[in-house]
């Protein structure tokens, strides 16, 4: 090894980029008061970015900044997963042992997919979630360092980055929100050509605002200048800077090459070709040293020591003089850690390896495949397997190049690589037809493949096939979030079964169906149900196979999201009973958990939801906390179909714990969306709120956000923030997209509608959103997304009755009401009760309720432990007692009790009815109000604040009139009218016009009041 030996070509003196510079510093400075800062880099290959960058270094070190830098590698087309960020974290537990041990305390299997020095990495789970998980927990981990100490990570040549390392990045520069932490990206803007893999990234790290991109141009002539003689010693001839600044054209590489080929004499180097230039530099060297320059540049961006010397052919003391020539003249550079050579810039080596002759090519690349081979010691362990991929494929050998693919993929997949591993498996079917036949038939599906169940052969013995690897590369491509690529891999698998007719495989065709149902779906080209039903026509009449009960547990959790019902319990038993003949434990686990909510639907919640409680038991015990998260997402949204709330609660927090130790993060957000919903429902609001905004934060998929926001939406509409509930409604629609037929979505969606356009005084959108859901239907089983979705309707319509705008319609409205409540199933006394209430709010809406009416409301309600459902009711029942003319009393406890709870939980649009019909029957609201009548005559408007201008403008405004009506009726201007309404609407504290109109209709602001007769006080 060598060290110490250096050659003057590059400025001692840092020249120009100081505001690039103080760009990076002020970042710096941001980060050490706790705010993370993310950085690009980008520029001309040559112009600059790793002397910025070494000079940022400089000065993170003066700010007493720990370090870590991490190259991405250039091997063959692909790099290694995780490249620069195993450097830096390697680099970081070097540097601080004690604190990086303490933030991956229990995480060290998992880490070690990124760094394998932390232990072994476990088998899995794999799924689509896996990397997110991965991440995340890469994220806290330096979030974590960098709590109490400022941390600098630079990753360096992101245009050779692997997919993975790209993820990783732009997850990181989404999501970290704490530590005093700087993550720098370098990268080369001349190679981002229009279909280069990192221009996605970069478009979507220029929408982030925390995104900060630092662009270097060239020098101008004075910083050449400046540059040659920070080169040169002293102040160069203006000749000469003329001549370096035309064939440079500014770049600082190009610079410095000039400068040292003509102080070696190499004249022909000023020629209009520079990479010439730059061989010409190389082409001087002796012919030992331009032989280790070749055989380096070939060998990857570094090169170990130990590997090179087996490579060279050289004895140690040729190679060390061989290279002591190479490192003189500035063309190879020992790496920092001492073990290995790189060249001082990746344009050398490009240009270097780029004039390699075929033969050459691949007669090197056979040489570093071969001593690989021979000792696996010369490499870092996690680097060998790809990096012999790689050799064996530039050396053109498919037979050695095959088996190595495969094996560098087995390796992507162990690290959650599944991008590389899907490149690696494309790479292995490009080379099938090209290998001997001896070397595929030496393959066998247990050594590279673990996607496709073994059907009724020995997977050990079996040979491997090409439809293996397509079901492999189906899989990658799915979890590696490239589903468009699945689904064509899914088509060229069937085509080639379909091509193969006379012996089709009948078990792999209804697989590869199944897994294109799941990409249809995800990619909004239908709901997958007609590719189901390919799959189940394929297996149906075939004994018993793990593929058999897979397509039939899929079909059948497809039923029970759309429409459940006999067939499809009966198709989840049948799975669970194919799933346990055939010994497949976990796909059994998962057709029982369908059975138990299917069962729970059909009105047996004592048998559905005992399975789902054994379910979780044996996931448990087996460790598969995958099947136990979703066994716990369907048992708390059963128990809250079923009204039974807090042990929902109860439920859903044991199951959050097993998800989030797990980093299930899907199966988090579904949980914690299950848990808002039942908190809505006990009228926890606030942890309500809470569990909603955690599900959006930590769930990767559209559909739990979805569910997410739509939670949210009910909390604002119930608070009265309408502004806010039709945010969160435009987001769920959003989320779930138009493809998303479930009832368990799309219901929902449609009761949080009509509730915002009730609100905001919209009758006719109302009816519409209702008319398009009764369309829609209700399913078996959806009644508890119906029975709210009913009362919505029917409360929207009891409010809007008198209101002019809503009168033509009402019949039909409350009529199409009524229809879609016959044949609604009442399993459960919460749905019973919103039964009742639907049937006393359409009579409202008639006209024809009576005290009677909400008494049996009230009553219903009152055990349900629904204190907003309650609250609601009491103001019912109290208004119709205090209208007949009732026990007076009995009414103000209700109205108190209604106001209490409406206080409580925030509902402010429940707390203002109250309010106005207490001061409409002179009645206080609470213990310390004393009933002290106002005068007969006192005007509720008054109490909004009102002027009695505004008070004309809003009775007109509350009749449906215009601004322009509005002028001519009041013989003023529009404007001034506009201005009124303007006022009104600040004041009234509503967005709208019809928002307006809709609060003085409910409110009765302008319905003419009697006062109190003697013999029933109580009227109003």
């Amino acid at each position: 090894m060598l060290g110490g030996v250096e050659t003057r070509s590059v400025s001692p003196v840092f020249v120009g980029r100081a505001d690039e510079l103080a760009v990076l510093t002020d970042a710096l400075a941001r980060a050490a008061g706790g705010e993370p800062q993310a950085l690009l880099i980008a520029g001309e290959a040559g112009v600059g970015k790793t002397r910025l960058t070494e000079e940022f270094l400089g000065e993170a070190t003066r700010y007493g900044a720990v370090m870590a830098v991490g190259g991405c590698v250039e091997i063959g087309a692909e790099g290694l997963p995780f490249a620069p960020f195993s450097t830096a974290l390697r680099t970081l537990r070097r540097r601080l042992p004690d604190e990086f041990a303490t933030a991956a305390a229990g995480q060290e299997d998992e880490l070690a997919r990124i760094l394998p020095e932390l232990g072994d990495t476990p088998r899995g789970p794999h799924d689509e979630e896996s990397t997110h998980r991965l991440f995340e927990l890469t994220a806290r981990l330096l979030e974590r360092l960098a709590a109490d100490r400022t941390v600098v990570l630079v990753l360096e040549d992101l245009h050779w980055a692997d997919t993975s390392t790209r993820h990783l990045l732009a997850y990181l520069f989404r999501t970290l929100i704490s530590g005093r932490l700087v993550v720098l990206a370098t990268y080369r803007a001349d190679d981002i050509h229009r279909r280069h893999p990192l221009r996605p990234l970069l478009a979507e790290l220029d929408r982030l605002r925390t995104v900060q991109r630092v662009e270097l141009p060239r020098f101008n002539r004075g910083e050449v200048r400046r540059q040659l003689a920070g080169i040169l010693a002293s102040q160069p001839d203006e000749s000469l800077v003329d001549t370096v600044f035309d064939r440079s054209d500014g770049n600082a590489f190009f610079v410095e090459e000039l400068v040292a080929c003509m102080g070696n004499g190499c004249r022909t180097g000023l020629t209009e070709n520079l990479r010439d230039l730059l061989l010409v530099r190389v082409e001087v060297l002796p012919e030992a040293a331009q032989r280790v320059a070749r055989i380096v540049a070939e060998g990857g961006s570094t090169i170990e020591y130990p590997l090179l010397r087996a490579v060279a052919g050289l004895t140690e003391d040729e190679l060390i003089e061989a290279l002591r020539a190479a490192v003189g003249a500035n063309i190879l550079l020992a790496t920092p850690d001492g073990d290995g050579y790189r060249f001082r810039h990746s344009l050398v080596r490009e240009a270097v390896s780029d004039d390699l002759l075929p033969g050459e090519r691949s007669r090197v690349n056979r040489r570093y495949a071969e001593a690989l081979e021979a000792d696996g010691t010369l490499v870092r362990a996690e680097e060998r397997i790809i990096r012999l991929a790689s050799y064996w494929y530039y050396a053109n050998d498919p037979a050695k190049a095959l088996p190595a693919a495969l094996q560098a993929s087995v390796a992507a997949r162990c690290r959650h690589a599944y991008s590389e591993q899907l490149r690696l498996l494309e790479r292995a079917l490009d080379l099938w037809d090209s290998a001997p036949d001896e070397v595929r038939e030496g393959l066998r599906p247990a050594d590279y493949t673990e996607v496709y169940p073994p059907c009724g052969c020995d997977p050990a013995t079996t040979p491997l096939q090409r439809l293996d690897l397509l079901a492999e590369a189906t899989v990658a491509a799915r979890f590696g979030g490239e589903r468009e690529r699945a689904l064509k891999l899914t088509k060229i698998a069937l085509q080639m079964l379909e091509d193969a007719a006379a012996d089709q495989d009948l078990l792999r065709a209804a697989w590869f169906w199944t897994e294109r149902s799941g990409l249809v779906a995800s990619l909004a080209r239908g709901d997958g149900w007609k590719e189901l039903g390919i799959a189940q026509e394929l297996v149906r009449g075939l004994p018993p196979s793990q593929v058999h009960a897979e397509v039939l547990v899929k079909a059948a959790g497809w039923g029970m999201v759309h429409s459940p019902g006999p067939d499809n319990l009966a198709a989840a038993e049948r799975a669970a009973e194919y799933a346990r003949m055939v010994g497949a434990e976990e796909t059994e686990l998962n057709a029982r958990i369908t059975v138990g909510c299917l069962r729970t639907d059909s009105g047996d919640p004592a048998q559905g939801f005992a399975e789902m409680r054994s379910v979780i038991e044996r996931a448990t015990a087996l460790g598969v906390p995958l099947l136990a998260g979703r066994a716990y997402i369907n048992f708390t949204s059963q128990l809250e179909a079923w009204g039974r709330s807090r042990e929902a609660v109860e439920l859903a927090q044991q199951g959050v714990q097993i998800v989030a130790k797990a980093r299930l993060l899907d199966a988090e957000a579904w949980l914690c969306g299950n848990m808002a919903e039942s908190l809505y429902s006990l009228g926890r609001w606030e942890e309500a709120a809470e569990a909603a905004r955690r599900a959006l934060h930590v769930g990767q998929s559209a559909a739990p956000r979805g569910s997410a926001s739509a939670r949210l939406g009910y909390l604002a509409l119930a608070r009265g923030e309408l502004t806010e509930a039709a945010t969160r409604l435009a987001a769920a629609h959003e989320h779930f997209g138009t493809h998303d037929t479930q009832p368990q979505h799309r219901i929902p969606l449609y009761r949080l509608a009509v509730g915002l356009a009730a609100g905001e005084g919209r009758p006719a959108e109302v009816r519409t959103e209702f008319a398009e859901a009764v369309g829609y239907g209700f399913p078996l089983a959806s009644h508890r997304y119906a029975w709210p979705l009913l009362l919505a309707a029917a409360t929207a319509e009891a409010d809007a009755r008198g209101l002019p705008s809503a009168d033509a319609g009402r019949d039909a409205a409350v009529r199409l009401i009524r229809d879609a409540t016959r044949g609604l199933a009442t399993p459960a006394p919460v749905w019973a009760a919103h039964a009742e209430y639907v049937r006393a709010e359409l009579l409202r809406a008639e006209g024809r309720d009576a005290v009677a009416d909400w008494t049996a409301v009230e009553e219903r309600v009152r055990p349900l432990e629904r204190p907003y459902l309650l609250a609601r009711a009491r103001h019912r029942l109290g208004e119709a007692l205090l209208t007949a003319g009732g026990d007076r009393q009995r009414a103000v406890g209700l109205l108190r009790a209604a106001c209490a709870d409406a206080e409580r939980l925030g509902a402010r649009r429940l707390r203002e009815d109250l309010a106005l019909l207490a001061q409409r029957a002179r009645l206080p609201l609470t213990a310390h109000e004393t009933p002290d009548r106002p005068a007969a005559d006192t005007d509720p408007v008054e109490a909004l604040g009102l002027t009695s201008r505004e008070r004309d403008v809003l009775r007109l405004v509350a009749a449906g009139q215009t601004n322009r009506q509005v002028a001519e009726e009041l013989f003023i201007s529009p404007k001034t009218a506009s201005v009124h309404v303007s006022n009104i609407l600040a004041k009234l504290g509503v967005a709208g016009r019809g928002e307006a109109a809709a609060l003085a209709h409910r409110l009765r602001l302008f319905a003419p009041v009697s006062p109190p007769a003697e013999a029933a006080p109580g009227r109003v």
